[in-house]
């Protein structure tokens, strides 16, 4: 017990450490959790033995995710991506296995050999890449869907990559001539054994499956998989309401983590990979109404199991082969990537994934996948793969799972010069003008649109989004498709005349680039701009917006209104303290405007913290004034 407390404590102190400060680097979570396992691991020596036994547990992280991005995706959904899992998927499997295994072949390995390195490079780190596109939202872009069907593609393949490297079982080592393990700077190989722990309650039925004929573990697969998407569809209602009938909170984290595990078990009993198997269960659940409970209980153990994941690939990284040879080393991983980005690219090309998406997709996919240290170890026991090799190979995929933040980093510097040299579409040519000109027409300007319109006002909205713009046009609706920061669209949008500019579009920069341009050339405008918190609000104010308004603070407001009624204000005092709230609050954002420094923290500006300290108490003392004269015109009048 004192063991396990000492390197639980060593695990998770080393993440609390690493981990914040790489992301507050830019670095990513993931990269954080690497450099933690290196430190505890290969730096420090605190760690190491128990890494395999701890790896097989994390890897449950993969499991659960998979699980959560189910529950994301509707049935219809996965079934509009048939064409991406089999196409692009599948050829990404059979083409980047075809080149290693050609390569390898070339330098002299066997055909054996060289067919087992290219399936197991041919995967990619389905925790690495989808933890990575999650954190920076790149899930739902085109590159990032691609992405996602190619690495669910890979997780099916597992099956059949395991079914056929018992095929290739050759006598001998399979290594090119004058290749030994010396050549690598191993004086030992390790030699893996096939030690199993007392048989446990699992043992009888692995026995069992094991047992039957071909025929009837098939049907049994068949069952199992029909079983769980029935079970999920008929059975999910009838049990949650059961167990939240005992009113024990504990009692739904019980029954998510049922779920979870005893899909994966019999997934694993029959063969199959266990996240393909807790993904379809996500999958079938994704209508259920217990959706976003399942998603709050499953989400701390995906998220504690997947920094472990990461923390044991960085403790299992062998510096000593890297020292060893590191130029060799080093040169590998590289190819691999290399290789891998160009066979991802060449189906970039053909499947049509444009622009930055291309590079997403092909960088997001380069390194190698946990799952290649499975199948390494199953080959070993096959006698396809020498320790020499395998100790290499195990070091490529850790270090290829290493370089993946790097590489996402070189893609977001790629997108963002493709973006600034990126040919713009064509603007519309705008044919009509108005009083009101609406730049941007996202969720806060269509309904400033829509309020004008219904008025009897007229406008003419711009907008860079192609898509908002059709979906306005669907639905009878006109607008124009152009970048509002160019001054030649603002001025045939009729700049010259118009009585109100409205500024909502999302960039913020976008945003003080309008404002300060029509304050320039139209002092007399009246200018609304739409702002995303108190220090854009007053960027906004110095460029020469009249009226800004925040994002939410107009429905923030309101539900402090709503609170006020419910705690014993009437109606009328809380509409009225309400009202005094936003006028004096808004007056006050104009004398802190004088106060505020560009590019400084506003809680660092003394100046502007003294005087917001004293217009939080004139508020206060504004608020108590106007309820008691409410309270007193009240009592007068009755």
């Amino acid at each position: 017990m004192e063991s396990f407390l000492l390197q639980a404590s060593i695990y998770l102190g080393a993440a609390v450490l690493i981990v914040p400060l790489a992301v507050r680097l830019g670095l990513g979570s993931v990269l954080g959790y690497l450099a933690a396992g290196i430190l505890v691991g290969p730096i420090m020596g605190l760690a190491g033995t128990e890494t395999a036994d701890l790896q097989h547990f994390a890897e449950f992280g993969v499991v659960m995710m998979l699980f959560l991005i189910g529950l994301e995706l509707e049935p219809r959904a996965l079934w509009d991506m048939r064409h991406k899992l089999i196409g692009l998927g599948g050829l990404q499997v059979v083409l980047t296995t075809g080149a290693i295994a050609g390569v390898a072949y070339w330098l002299g390995f066997s055909w054996q050999v060289g067919a087992t390195l290219g399936m197991l490079f041919s995967l990619s780190s389905t925790a690495i890449v989808l933890q990575t596109l999650s954190e920076k939202n790149l899930m739902r872009t085109g590159g990032g869907r691609a992405t996602f069907a190619v690495l669910l593609t890979q997780d099916i393949a597992v099956v059949p990559i395991l079914a056929i490297i018992p095929l290739l079982a050759i006598s001998g080592t399979g290594m090119p001539e004058g290749i030994s393990a010396a050549t690598f700077g191993i004086s030992n190989p390790n030699v893996v054994t096939d030690s199993h722990a007392a048989a446990g309650p699992a043992e009888p039925l692995l026995t069992l499956v094991q047992s039957l004929p071909g025929w009837a573990v098939t049907m049994m697969t068949l069952g199992i998989v029909v079983g769980i998407m029935l079970a999920g569809h008929f059975l999910t209602r009838p049990v949650f309401r059961f167990v939240h009938a005992s009113r024990l909170p504990e009692m739904s984290t019980f029954i998510s983590l049922l779920m979870v595990l005893g899909i994966a078990f019999l997934m694993m009993l029959v063969g199959l990979s266990p996240a393909l198997g807790t993904f379809m269960a996500g999958v079938v659940l994704a209508n259920s109404e217990f959706r976003h409970q399942l998603e709050a209980d499953i989400q701390p153990f995906k998220g504690i199991l997947m920094g472990l994941f990461f923390i044991t690939v960085g403790v299992g990284i062998n510096f000593d082969v890297l020292l060893a040879n590191p130029f060799l080393v080093v040169a590998l991983t590289l190819a691999v990537i290399a290789l891998k980005v160009a066979v991802l690219l060449l189906l970039s090309v053909i499947f049509k994934v444009r622009g930055h998406n291309r590079w997403l997709f092909a960088l997001g996919l380069a390194q190698a996948g946990e799952f290649g240290f499975l199948l390494v170890s199953f080959a070993r026991k096959q006698s396809i793969l020498p320790s020499s090799i395998a100790e290499i190979v195990l070091l490529i995929i850790s270090l290829s799972m290493l370089l993946t933040p790097a590489l996402f980093i070189g893609y977001e510097a790629l997108a963002k010069r493709m973006k600034t040299r990126e040919k713009e579409d064509p603007a519309d040519v705008i044919d009509e003008q108005g009083r009101v000109i609406i730049a941007g027409v996202g969720r806060f300007g269509q309904t400033v649109n829509r309020l004008v319109r219904m008025s009897g006002g007229s406008t003419v909205v711009l907008d860079s989004d192609m898509h908002a713009i059709e979906q306005m046009r669907r639905f009878g609706a006109k607008g124009f498709f152009g970048d509002p920061t160019r001054p030649e669209l603002l001025e045939a949008a009729g700049l010259a005349e118009a009585s109100v500019l409205v500024v909502a579009v999302d960039n913020q920069e976008n945003a003080l680039k309008i404002v300060a341009h029509a304050r320039k050339h139209r002092p007399d405008l009246h200018i609304i701009a739409r702002a995303y918190d108190r220090p854009h609000v007053f960027a906004l104010y110095k460029a020469g917006a009249n009226d800004i308004v925040r994002e939410t603070y107009d429905s923030s407001v309101r539900a402090g209104r709503y609170v006020l009624e419910n705690i014993g204000f009437t109606d009328y005092e809380a509409a009225k303290m309400t009202q005094t709230y936003f006028k004096v609050e808004r007056a006050a954002l104009r004398d802190l405007a004088e106060l505020w420094v560009p590019g400084q923290p506003v809680h660092l500006n003394d100046a502007y913290v003294a005087r917001a300290v004293q217009l939080e108490r004139d508020l206060a003392d504004a608020m108590s004034r106007d309820l008691d004269e409410t309270r007193a015109n009240l009592e007068a009048a009755q």
